[in-house]
């Protein structure tokens, strides 16, 4: 199965890094398009669990939500800058993604680790990209300015969404700079890694079923701070 899934990431490295080669901004967008697929996949099983009552878990329901959201915020970031301008760019993503859609569907129906597994290696690929895309273009980035669409997802909008999906460990959601292009980059690389963390947690034994959202996790230390206190 490994074998497999490893397969279907590198047929998805392949457009995205071979094909589109230096250009960058429709690189991304073709990955941001792909890449928020199998969370939809993920909370379509689960809702279809629930609707059969099969199977309820909250959590999970809003975790894969927010993932959809914010991989939707780093889509719209590369749409602002241009990475969709190409009507091919646009029919490779969609097409990829309608395919990769029924794939991950299937894959979660049957091995739910496996299609964590999955997710694990895309989020993991796209860490890297952006990281390595970073060091080599950090000047030329430090002069742009960040796009509207940024500023209102990691600073001043409703921040809710962007801190569940986030893994922490001392109980402060991250609150970062977005002075220029350089920090939407280095936030959107750095939200491929905390999707990263939540793909390796939901592949442990029972995490379906013990899994809770990071708010969910603060509202339980609240709760028990209160009793105590």
């Amino acid at each position: 199965m490994k074998a497999l899934i490893q397969l279907i990431v590198s047929f998805f490295v392949f457009i995205v890094d071979v094909v589109y080669g230096d250009r960058s901004y429709a690189r991304f967008y073709v990955l941001e398009t792909i890449a928020r697929v199998p969370y939809f996949s993920y909370v379509s099983v689960l809702h279809l669990y629930e609707t059969l009552g099969y199977w309820r878990k909250a959590d999970l329901l809003k975790i894969h939500f927010a993932e959809t959201w914010n991989e939707l915020h780093h889509l719209l970031i590369m749409e602002s800058l241009g990475g969709d301008r190409l009507w091919i760019d646009r029919a490779i993503a969609q097409h990829i993604a309608f395919a990769y859609y029924w794939v991950v569907v299937l894959l979660y129906m049957l091995f739910p680790k496996y299609a964590y597994y999955l997710m694990e290696l895309i989020e993991d690929h796209a860490y890297h990209t952006y990281d390595e895309y970073l060091k080599i273009n950090e000047v030329a980035l430090k002069t742009q300015p960040a796009p509207q669409v940024a500023i209102n997802f990691y600073r001043d909008g409703d921040l809710y969404m962007f801190d569940e999906v986030q893994t922490t460990s001392n109980h402060q959601f991250r609150r970062p700079k977005v002075d220029d292009l350089y920090d939407v980059f280095v936030n959107i690389r750095d939200d491929e890694r905390e999707h990263v963390k939540t793909m390796v947690a939901l592949q442990e034994p029972e995490a379906r079923q013990t899994f809770k959202s990071p708010h969910t996790v603060f509202e339980l230390i609240a709760g028990n701070s209160d009793k105590t206190g």
